[in-house]
């Protein structure tokens, strides 16, 4: 009878139990130690959860927390300035929010004004995070919610005013208005974020009618040009007719005062010319006499003295015309 012989299984190798022990507590203590710290950036702030709930704030810097998934953290950029768009996108924008398809940037800033006129708003909110906590767990998906509240209000601001008032002169009363609105807003919903500015991008009419906005537009700049010109000259010449009214006061109350003065003083001489005529009239007649001919004659060019006791006058030779030169 044939035997048959079935091949012998190998050995295994054998290990000792110690060994074991020390590779699991090595592993743990690697895992221990791997999942016991973390970093929080300097422009954020950590939110650590506790088996899923919430359990505090921690600053920017080197923490430590329950390892083995206790503990979990996560990180909120409070010191960043966040912005969202409105109407457009900009490419490579560091909030995924920002961004959409073209479709839903004509949806967005389509509006109606309250004259019952279309018009394109673009937009943009800027906004920071305050309270980390409220931003994660006070409302779901805050990005968005904050988003569908700045639309929502910024419809309603653009809706209560002229389609003129939004293009042309009304742009600053619409972002100061919808920011207190949206930040009352954004604070009844304790979202922890602060809303610093809405600022309007680009308004315009729809394209069929961007024309006719156009010629509009130009129109009411060239009034608004006349009438800064007009200004400018009515504040130019107001001025200067007063200045010369003014003058022209001053000059008649100098030349006023400049006569009173010289009556007075002609009135101050006369009374002294008439003391000394009352003390000797002949003396002062004849001195008056002579200093009205000493100022008189040297002003006369032909002179010719007659005598008071002469009868008859002779004709007098003409001895100034032989001295210039003319025959007799």
């Amino acid at each position: 009878m044939a035997t048959i012989n079935f091949p012998s299984r190998p050995r295994l190798p054998t290990f000792k139990t110690g060994w074991i022990g020390t590779a699991l507590l090595v592993v743990g203590g690697l895992v221990f130690a791997w999942t016991a710290y973390y970093t929080v950036p300097a422009e954020a702030e950590g939110v650590v959860l506790r088996f899923g709930r919430f359990s505090h704030v921690v600053p920017s810097g080197l923490h430590f927390k329950l390892p083995m998934g206790i503990d979990t953290a996560q990180l909120v950029p409070v010191k960043r300035q966040l912005k969202l768009e409105f109407g457009f996108g900009t490419e490579n924008a560091s909030a995924p929010h920002q961004l959409g398809d073209p479709e839903e940037y004509e949806e967005v800033k389509s509006m109606v004004t309250g004259d019952l006129n279309a018009v394109l708003v673009e937009w943009v909110i800027q906004y920071r995070i305050e309270r980390a906590d409220h931003y994660l767990f006070n409302v779901r998906s805050p990005d968005e919610t904050l988003r569908d509240a700045a639309e929502s209000v910024m419809r309603e601001v653009v809706g209560d005013r002229t389609v003129d008032e939004i293009i042309t002169i009304g742009r600053q009363e619409v972002e100061d208005e919808a920011l207190q609105k949206l930040r009352t807003l954004v604070q009844a919903y304790a979202m922890g974020v602060k809303v610093d500015q809405v600022q309007l991008k680009n308004v315009n009419p729809p394209k069929k009618v961007q024309a006719s906005f156009n010629e509009v537009n130009q129109a009411q700049q060239e009034r608004e040009r006349a009438i800064n010109v007009a200004s400018g000259e009515y504040n130019k010449e107001v001025p200067r007719a007063r200045g010369r009214a003014a003058q022209t006061i001053r000059a008649a109350e100098g030349y006023a005062k400049q006569r009173v003065n010289q009556a007075e003083g002609e009135v101050t001489a006369f009374n002294a010319l008439l003391a000394e005529y009352s003390k000797a009239p002949e003396v002062t007649r004849r001195r008056l006499y002579l200093e009205s001919m000493a100022e008189v004659l040297p002003k006369v060019k032909n002179k010719i003295i007659v005598s008071e006791d002469a009868k008859g006058l002779l004709p007098i030779l003409n001895l100034n015309g032989l001295s210039s030169g003319a025959k007799p």
